[in-house]
């Protein structure tokens, strides 16, 4: 079992404050295991709206939830919306007899029943799989080829976990994205994931997509900002710090968890890996996710200029604004884009990850972090 004691401490604190807490992130990165943990075996409060009997429990919510007392977990909540209204006013009572958990594999942007009917009332909390913090340094390696699904990560070997990955692909291509209005046939849903795997760590164009696979751009940008919603993809926005100069406007693109992306690269094993030639994309991908999930900023973009001039990552926190290079070499040295990145965006830090053991300066204002000292990066922020 691994601890995920950060995480549980985030969930006791947001019940303590608020009414409702929503607990969001992909499927199968742990939601339930996590909740189960705030009930005893087999308690009454626990609603599971994929199982038909909780659904048929629920059909009349309002008779089967007034009467609970305590915390009330509910899982899968997106797929019975009808049910947002209810718990405001139960959630309104007083004095208050319960406090709710609920579980959602969509972001709030897409649940926004929660946003119209519990405003005030809700606090969100994003989830994902394991990361850097929660596992140990041995453990690295295998979090970057796997991924940090708990199935795959905990899989007994490379081959089961790919196994594993392989069915959570089919399952949202068949299943889970025709639920969500995704009308494409599973085949050229699959080209689209093949094609963003080619994307990743890039700028983003629909156009090219759109032409591949016949459809409209507008079609191609739905398709993206639901696989975002779904916590499968991220993109990241980029930072406009001069409307006189010429910056990149469009986001990058990144899978969220490097396991999904090496399943859809055939990367099988960490040999498969370091002679991908997507390999540094594959690495710079992981280390942001990872820093995002360690250091929780207020708000992350990146940034980019037509002539060249880029930094991977920059994060906003407490009014401050950092950098952060991911570079897969043996010893990284300053650039001219850190240089400009510092006078042009008024930098107070850049941090350059990468995969050594050395710790060093190399500018008064830009130090070379090994990824194994990156759980420790947060405390170094302002």
């Amino acid at each position: 079992m691994i601890n995920r004691s950060h995480l549980l401490s985030r969930i006791r604190s947001a019940l303590r404050r608020s009414r409702i807490v929503s607990l969001l992130g992909p499927r199968q990165c742990g939601k339930t295991t996590l909740a189960q943990q705030f009930l005893k075996p087999d308690s009454q409060n626990y609603f599971d709206l994929e199982d038909p009997e909780s659904n048929s429990r629920l059909n009349e919510p309002m008779t089967a939830l007034r009467e609970l007392t305590g915390l009330i977990v509910i899982d899968e909540i997106q797929r019975k919306p009808d049910l947002f209204p209810i718990l405001r006013v139960l959630a309104d009572r007083k004095p208050l007899s319960a406090r709710f958990l609920i579980l959602g594999s969509a972001s709030p942007d897409m649940l926004q029943c929660s946003s119209e009917s519990l405003s005030g009332r809700i606090e969100h909390i994003e989830m994902t799989g394991f990361h850097l913090s929660e596992v140990t340094p041995a453990a690295t390696a295998r979090l970057w080829l796997r991924g940090g699904f708990p199935l795959s990560f905990l899989a007994k070997n490379d081959h089961d976990s790919l196994i594993w990955r392989k069915a959570f692909v089919q399952t949202y291509l068949q299943h889970d994205l025709s639920q969500l209005g995704l009308k494409l046939p599973s085949t050229t849903l699959l080209r689209f994931w093949h094609i963003l795997a080619h994307y990743h760590g890039q700028i983003w164009n629909s156009a090219e997509p759109a032409r591949s696979l016949g459809i409209s751009e507008t079609t191609v940008r739905r398709h993206l900002d639901i696989l975002s919603d779904l916590f499968l993809v991220r993109q990241l926005l980029p930072w406009h710090a001069n409307l006189n100069k010429r910056q990149v406007k469009a986001p990058k693109i990144y899978f969220q968890d490097s396991g999904i992306l090496h399943q859809m690269m055939g990367i099988q094993t960490q040999k498969d890996l370091f002679h991908h030639p997507k390999c540094g994309s594959s690495w710079e991908g992981y280390v942001i996710e990872q820093i995002l999930q360690i250091t929780e900023p207020d708000e992350a973009y990146f940034w980019a200029t037509h002539a060249g001039a880029e930094i991977d990552l920059l994060l906003l926190k407490h009014g401050r604004m950092i950098g952060v290079e991911c570079k897969r070499a043996d010893a990284p040295a300053i650039t001219p884009s850190m240089r400009i990145a510092l006078e042009e965006l008024g930098l107070d830090r850049i941090f350059v990850i990468y995969p050594g053991t050395k710790r060093y300066q190399i500018h008064d204002r830009v130090e070379v972090v090994p990824l194994a000292e990156m759980k420790s990066l947060d405390r170094q922020l302002p």
